[in-house]
């Protein structure tokens, strides 16, 4: 029943019913961080804003290691206009599912938890746009689909504001056999 009235306040364009975590605790596969990030993967993405209009693409190289329940994700950006990037992440694994993370432009620590295929990742990024620096918050949910592809859907807001969206797919490597 609650589903259905979620479904029909959805329609109507009214919210209150949102999705959690634990909505996806019996998906499959399961998505363990520790064992998703390692190794080399690409992701290709883009931004959106606002009105939808896709603003940037991008590809990027991540390096991910795991020392006991630490992990680093090294990120190289390349955009679509030849500009680079390279943000490195520094993850702590707490147990059933949950991790904070830090990164030289996000403020503060992000917070995530797994459930089932699904993960949540909340975090303020610092932004430089046009010469200033905002801080945005982003929603990351991310979605594995099998050992090797993974999908990140990232909704930005300032303020409770929506400012646009980040789409990424993720594939890890195959590894080299011996």
């Amino acid at each position: 029943m609650t589903k259905w009235i979620c479904a029909v306040l959805g329609v109507l364009g009214i919210s209150g019913c949102s999705t959690t975590i634990e909505d996806y605790r019996d998906t499959t596969p399961p998505l363990v961080l520790e064992d998703y990030f390692k190794g080399t993967l690409d992701a290709w993405g883009m931004f959106q804003d606002r009105s939808g209009k896709v603003i940037k693409r991008f590809h990027v190289v991540i390096d991910a290691k795991w020392e006991g329940p630490v992990g680093t994700l090294d990120e190289r950006f390349t955009y679509d206009d030849g500009s680079t990037q390279r943000r490195v992440w520094t993850l702590t694994a707490h147990g059933d599912g949950r991790y904070t993370g830090t990164a030289g432009d996000v403020v503060g620590v992000a917070e995530g938890q797994a459930r089932g295929n699904a993960f949540r990742w909340k975090y303020v990024m610092a932004l430089p746009v046009d010469g200033k620096v905002y801080h945005v918050d982003f929603d990351d949910w991310m979605y594995l689909v099998d050992d090797k592809v993974m999908l990140n859907r990232s909704e930005m807001s300032k303020f409770g504001f929506h400012l646009g969206e980040v789409t990424l797919s993720f594939t890890r490597r195959s590894e080299a056999s011996p």
